[in-house]
């Protein structure tokens, strides 16, 4: 137990350490650490697919997800216009048309799991591109917001962790996550509050108003994509996504709060704070 809860907390320092380096350092640092999260995620996904009995393509699948996250990223810097969004339609299509080469069973279910697993995780990586241009769509790069968002879910998800094993007794979701609780559902947003509050005192782009509804937000819709990152898993039964993380398990495992939780962040910055 000791040696698991030493190495859980060295795998995350380090974690953080490239996490907030690659953000803060330049645009391209940022690009590089969450093209390799986009790829590694794809793939993962891909693997509990398999282990389902599903056969997605992999490499095709892998190849859209960097042109979503590439695409995003381009736009959001100002360096292409929308229209390169359009690149999506014949990579779609492509992955279709493969299909009927691949002599796979269940081909429709192999197309969409490749096509779903590429947007559910390329697109969310890819909108995190919006946080760090300020205002959205200039070539101006500020990683606080980003900094920010990542501060309310490393907060809420300490919260919901101290106060679920304190005195979680209410299941939440027991069907999909039996250890979530409402204690510590209501425990992760007092700290992610609390950390709200926090930020407004140095990230003056956001007022407080913006930043204490930006939690909420995370805490609702992170705990949402905990519990369908938790969903896959069960449906494969498998406990982690992957191995890359020693006590933390996989990508997926790590960013899930994420998944959901930052495209709704990001229709919030787009159309309340821009």
């Amino acid at each position: 137990m000791k040696n698991n809860f030493a190495q859980r907390v060295i795998t995350a320092i380090i974690f953080a350490i490239i996490l907030i380096g690659g953000v803060f350092w330049n645009p391209i640092s940022f690009f590089l650490v969450f093209l390799t999260v986009v790829i590694v995620g794809i793939y993962e996904f891909f693997k509990l697919s398999v282990k389902g009995g599903i056969k997605p393509q992999i490499i095709p699948g892998i190849l859209l997800g960097i042109v979503i996250y590439l695409s995003n990223f381009l736009v959001a810097s100002s360096y292409c216009e929308q229209k390169i969004f359009t690149a999506y339609i014949p990579l779609m299509i492509l992955i279709i048309i493969n299909e009927l080469y691949r002599e796979k069973a269940k081909p429709f279910t192999n197309i969409a799991f490749t096509i779903f697993g590429a947007f559910y995780v390329a697109v969310p990586f890819g909108l995190l591109s919006y946080f760090v241009f300020e205002p959205i769509f200039s070539e101006n790069y500020m990683p606080y917001i980003l900094l920010g968002y990542f501060f309310l879910i490393w907060s809420s998800d300490s919260g919901a962790y101290i106060v679920g094993s304190l005195i979680g007794k209410h299941k939440l979701f027991e069907r999909i996550s039996p250890k979530k609780t409402w204690e510590g559902f209501f425990g992760g947003a007092a700290f992610s509050l609390l950390a709200a509050y926090i930020l407004s005192l140095f990230i003056k782009q956001v007022s407080l108003v913006d930043w204490i509804v930006i939690s909420l937000l995370t805490v609702v819709f992170g705990t949402f994509g905990d519990l369908v990152e938790s969903l896959l898993k069960r449906m494969v039964d498998v406990k982690d996504s992957g191995h890359i993380l020693p006590g933390h398990g996989g990508i997926l495992d790590r960013f899930d709060s994420i998944l959901i939780s930052a495209p709704i962040i990001f229709i919030y910055l787009l159309y309340v704070l821009n």
